[in-house]
């Protein structure tokens, strides 16, 4: 027995629920069913942001929303352009959700806690009639292009559905993707993206929770980033590692994780000025220890680190410090070395490179150029984003674009 739908979305997540509520409340006549595989919806959306969902960044310009997505940068300008971070807080304020700015610009609900969209979402699927079908593992799908049906078909392990346009917001699943390639699309193999770096340090070994704003470069590549970076327990996070991993995802996951990253510590102060400034500090303050106290804007922890990494002692004054000494610290601030061997996924957040070729989207309506009536929505297709709530605003306005495309 087959159930009947006008559109059927597979993927309980947040472009899955996001692109559904639209739709209806567009076209309140149409019959829309979520599938979701799992026993609960939106469990991404619950754990985002430490359990307070980063909903959306404040960058209401388009084109520099755009410079946050290591990759869908070009495709996303139009779309962002109907839909942006602005239309993001008014859609959510109009259903009583407030969004509230941190001082790094992302935004969060003013209840600080997730529950309140996921709330927001399930109240709106409840009002609008929207069926959410959990435990629905698609097993496979049959194209009426294909079949000569006028409906897609959709197997779970429990149901047959039948609909005449198919949403697939099913983020980084590798099941579904193998499916859409029988269909002919081709599929970007997805590697892991923001990640924070594995590194075993002597300098770094006993800093775990130090943060200062360094800039980090990737040996034998152009990757660079400037940033706050934090030290931790397993080696280095924070937002200059995590735009690393994310612009670098293809290289290094190539690399097989096993790379040289150079740190100035001291932001992007050039060497030469700083050896001059050390130079300066030798005759300023010839009779003190070199590693009391910070001259620079890092903390004393980490200044007293790296004076020992320099093979500089730590009672040793300013008078005593050698040319080579003078320059084995200038090349620890500005220029350290450390070798990267593995990688961590950052927090909760799980975000791949990889999916559906964006060259086989139309992107003024998130349609398979391929399929008629196969709509995409999410990560399901080759975007990502850096961390900040740059991958949620992609599921908002992928999921907008579909709703407002289906007629």
């Amino acid at each position: 027995m087959n159930q009947n739908f006008d559109i059927i979305i597979v993927g309980g997540g947040a472009a899955g629920f996001f692109t559904a509520i639209n739709i209806v409340e567009k076209n309140p006549k149409l019959k829309v069913a979520i599938l979701e595989r799992g026993a609960d919806v939106l469990q991404k959306v619950r754990i985002s942001g430490g359990g307070r969902c980063n909903v959306t960044h404040a960058c209401f310009e388009p084109n520099e929303l755009v410079k946050f997505y290591p990759r869908g940068e070009k495709e996303l300008r139009g779309p962002f352009h109907q839909f942006g971070s602005g239309d993001t807080i008014e859609w959510f304020e109009k259903r009583g959700v407030e969004l509230k700015i941190e001082a790094d610009g992302r935004m969060f609900p003013i209840s600080n806690s997730s529950q309140t969209v996921i709330d927001c979402f399930i109240k709106a699927t409840q009002k609008l009639g929207i069926a959410v079908l959990t435990g629905q593992s698609v097993q496979s799908i049959f194209n009426p292009e294909v079949s000569g049906e006028k409906f897609w078909k959709i197997e779970t392990q429990t149901e047959n559905y039948l609909t005449e346009k198919l949403i697939l917001a099913t983020g980084s699943n590798p099941k579904i993707w193998e499916m859409l390639q029988s269909f002919g699309h081709a599929v970007i193999t997805p590697v892991p993206s923001l990640f924070t770096f594995n590194i075993k340090d002597s300098r770094i070994k006993e800093l775990p929770g130090v943060a200062t704003l360094a800039t980090v470069k990737v040996k034998d590549t152009k990757l660079t980033s400037t940033g706050p970076l934090l030290i931790t327990h397993w080696g280095m996070s924070g937002p200059a590692i995590l735009k690393l991993s994310a612009w670098g995802a293809r290289i290094l996951h190539d690399k097989n994780y096993q790379f040289t990253i150079f740190v100035n510590w001291l932001n992007d102060a050039d060497k030469a000025d700083v050896e001059k400034k050390l130079k300066d500090l030798k005759q300023e303050h010839a009779k003190k220890a070199v590693s009391k106290k910070s001259p620079f804007e890092i903390t004393n922890r980490l200044w007293e680190s790296l004076v020992l990494a320099s093979e500089i002692e730590a009672e040793t004054k300013w008078a005593d410090l050698s040319k080579l000494q003078l320059q084995n610290l200038t090349n620890q601030l500005t220029n350290g070395t450390f070798q990267v061997n593995g990688k961590s996924t950052f927090k909760e957040e799980f975000v791949t490179a990889g999916g559906i070729d964006l060259k086989e989207i139309n992107f003024k309506t998130m349609e398979s150029k391929l399929h008629e009536n196969l709509y995409f929505a999410g990560e399901i297709v080759n975007i990502d984003a850096i961390t900040g709530g740059f991958n949620f605003q992609n599921a908002w306005t992928s999921g907008f674009i579909v709703a407002n495309s289906i007629k």
